[in-house]
C-alpha cells in the first residue's frame, strides 16, 4: 500500500511537473511572439533616409557617368581621328556592350553574396570598378594607333560595369519602398549632371583656347584634357560614396524582410533542373541560322558575333540545366536559373527597355556624323568644320542630360504621382521619339537644342523609372543580379545596332546617316508603346 501511495505521489509530482515545464514552454513561447512582434514592428521597414544620405548614396553616380558621357560622346570622334572609317564605326563599338552583357550578370551575382565587413558588399565594386576606369581615361588619350584605342574602350567600358551594376541595386538596399522613386531620381539627377559635364568640357575648352585641331590623325587636346580631369573627378566621386554610406549587413536585410540568398538559390537551381532542353535547343538552331544568313544574304561580317551569342546561350543554358539535374551548382546555373524564372513584371518592362536602348545607341554611333555632315557641311574627321560639329554634338548631349536632371527631380515625380509610374514613362519615351523625327524638319545646328528637350525628357525616364518599378517588385535577395540581367536588355540591343545598323545604311541610305535619326524614332515609339503593358506592381 505504501508503494502504491509512493507511486501515486511520484506520478503526482511527476504530472505537476510535467505542467509546470509545459507552461513554461508556454510562457516561453509568448514572450517570444512578443519579442518577434516588437521586432517586426521596430524592423520591418528601413529607416528613411534624408536628403543628405539620398546624395550620398547615389553621388558616385556622377563621376560614373562622366566617364560614360565621355566614352559616348567622343570615342566616334577618336576612332575617327586615328583613321576609322563611318563604315567601320559600329563594329569599334560591339567591344563596349559585349562587356557590359558579360560583366554586369557576373557582377550582379557575386555582390549578392559579398560581405566584406566595414567595406561591405556593393561599395567593393565601385571601388575597384572606379580604379580601373580612371585608369583607362588617362590612357585614352594618349593611345597611338586605332586598336589600342579599341582595346581601352573595352577596359573603360569593363570599368563603368563593373561600378555601374551594383549602384542600381545599392539604392534598393538602402532605401524603403516609399523612398524608391526619390532614390532613382535623385541617381538620375546625378547622372545628368555627369554628362553635361562629361558631354560639355571639350566644347568649354575650346572656348578657353584650348586647341581643337587634329593633325596628322592626332586626338586634339580638348579631348585629351578632358579624359584626364574626367577621370579625377570619377575617382573622386566614387570614394565620396564609399566613404559617407555604411551598407546593411545580410542579417539586417533578412530582419527587414529580406530572404537569405541560400534560400533563393535553391529555388532557382530547383526550378531549373524542371526545365527542359526544348528552349536551350531554340537559342542554338536561332544562333545557327543567324551565322548562315551572313553568308547567304552577304550581310556584314559583324553579323556573325550576332549569330554566335545566341548559340553561346543556347550552349550555356543546356550546360546549366544539366549542372542542375546533377544536385550541384555554380554561377553559370545561377545566372541562367535566375534568367529563365524572371518575374513577369521584368520580363514586361525588358521589351520596353530593349526598344528604347535602340533608339539611344543609334544616337549615341551617328549624331556626331549626322549633325558633321547635314549641318556643318563636312564628313572628313580632319577638317575643322567636323570637329566643330563633334564639339557642338557635345553641347547637345550635354542639353538632352541637363534636361534629364531637371527633369528627374520635377517632371517625373509630379507625372508618377497623379498617373502612375508606366504611364509617366511610355509618355517620356513618346517625348524622346518626337525629339529623333524633329532632326528631320530643323533649319540649323541650333535649333537641335529644343530637339534634345524631348531626347532628355525621355532619357530621364529610362533612368529612373524602370528600376523604380522593378526595386519595389524584386525579392531583396536577389536584387544585385536580377538589376544585372536586365542590363541585358540594355545590350543586346546595342550589339544589335552595332551588328545590323551598318548593314541596313549601306544598303538603303549609303553616305546618309541623317535617316538613322527616323529609326531611332520609330524604335522608341514602338518602346513607348511596349511600356503600356507594364504593371506597375506598386499601383494599388
Amino acid at each position: 500500500m505504501r508503494h502504491f501511495d509512493a507511486c501515486k505521489y511520484s506520478y503526482a509530482l511527476h504530472r505537476n511537473k510535467s505542467r509546470i515545464e509545459l507552461a513554461h514552454r508556454h510562457l516561453s513561447a509568448s514572450v517570444n511572439v512578443v519579442e518577434n512582434d516588437i521586432m517586426l514592428q521596430t524592423q520591418c521597414e528601413k529607416p528613411r533616409q534624408s536628403l543628405s544620405g539620398l546624395w550620398n548614396i547615389s553621388f558616385g553616380f556622377f563621376g560614373i557617368q562622366i566617364g560614360f558621357a565621355l566614352q559616348n560622346a567622343n570615342m566616334s570622334r577618336i576612332f575617327q581621328s586615328l583613321g576609322s572609317s563611318l563604315d567601320d564605326l559600329p563594329v569599334l563599338w560591339i567591344a563596349a556592350p559585349l562587356t557590359g552583357l558579360l560583366v554586369q550578370p557576373i557582377v550582379g551575382h557575386l555582390s549578392d553574396r559579398t560581405w566584406l565587413g566595414r567595406l561591405g558588399r556593393r561599395r567593393p565594386y565601385f571601388l575597384g570598378g572606379a580604379i580601373l576606369a580612371a585608369l583607362a581615361l588617362l590612357m585614352m588619350p594618349l593611345a597611338p594607333a586605332l586598336l589600342f584605342a579599341a582595346t581601352l574602350l573595352w577596359m573603360l567600358d569593363a570599368s563603368l560595369n563593373i561600378s555601374m551594376e551594383p549602384f542600381r541595386a545599392f539604392v534598393g538596399d538602402m532605401l524603403r519602398k516609399d523612398q524608391h522613386t526619390a532614390g532613382y531620381a535623385i541617381q538620375t539627377a546625378f547622372i545628368g549632371a555627369g554628362a553635361v559635364v562629361g558631354s560639355i568640357f571639350p566644347y568649354l575648352l575650346d572656348h578657353l583656347g584650348v586647341s581643337n585641331d587634329a593633325p596628322g590623325g592626332s586626338i586634339p587636346d580638348t579631348v585629351r584634357y578632358s579624359f584626364w580631369c574626367g577621370g579625377a573627378a570619377l575617382l573622386i566621386s566614387v570614394l565620396w560614396t564609399v566613404l559617407t554610406t555604411k551598407e546593411y549587413s545580410p542579417k539586417e536585410q533578412i530582419a527587414f524582410g529580406g530572404e537569405d540568398v541560400g534560400d533563393g538559390a535553391l529555388e532557382t537551381q530547383r526550378l531549373l533542373a524542371a526545365r527542359g532542353l526544348g528552349g536551350s535547343l531554340v537559342w542554338l538552331a536561332a544562333g545557327a541560322v543567324v551565322i548562315v544568313a551572313v553568308a547567304a544574304f552577304g550581310l556584314e561580317k559583324e553579323v556573325y558575333l550576332l549569330g554566335g551569342l545566341l548559340a553561346a546561350y543556347g550552349l550555356a543554358s543546356i550546360a546549366a540545366i544539366s549542372r542542375a539535374r546533377s544536385g550541384k551548382s555554380n554561377m553559370l546555373s545561377s545566372i541562367i536559373g535566375d534568367f529563365s524564372g524572371m518575374p513577369a513584371v521584368m520580363k514586361r518592362l525588358a521589351v520596353a527597355q530593349f526598344f528604347s536602348w535602340s533608339a539611344l545607341f543609334i544616337m549615341w554611333i551617328n549624331t556626331t556624323p549626322v549633325v558633321g555632315m547635314r549641318y556643318f557641311g563636312s564628313s572628313d574627321a580632319a577638317s575643322p568644320a567636323y570637329q566643330d560639329g563633334g564639339n557642338w554634338v557635345g553641347v547637345l548631349f550635354a542639353v538632352y542630360n541637363g534636361v534629364a536632371a531637371i527633369a528627374a527631380l520635377t517632371l517625373l515625380p509630379w507625372l508618377a504621382n497623379r498617373i502612375g509610374k508606366v504611364r509617366t514613362h511610355a509618355i517620356c519615351l513618346a517625348a524622346g521619339a518626337a525629339g529623333y523625327a524633329s532632326f528631320f524638319v530643323m533649319p540649323d545646328a541650333n535649333w537641335l537644342l529644343l530637339s534634345e528637350v524631348g531626347v532628355g525628357i525621355a532619357w530621364a525616364s529610362i533612368l529612373a523609372m524602370p528600376y523604380a518599378i522593378l526595386a519595389s517588385a524584386l525579392p531583396q535577395a536577389k536584387l544585385g543580379i536580377y538589376m544585372g540581367l536586365f542590363n541585358i536588355f540594355i545590350v543586346i540591343p546595342q550589339l544589335l545596332v552595332a551588328t545590323v545598323m551598318g548593314s541596313v545604311m549601306n544598303a538603303f541610305f549609303p553616305g546618309q546617316p541623317i535617316w538613322t535619326m527616323l529609326a531611332a524614332a520609330i524604335v522608341m515609339a514602338i518602346a513607348a508603346l511596349a511600356t503600356l503593358r507594364v504593371t506597375d506592381p506598386t499601383a494599388t
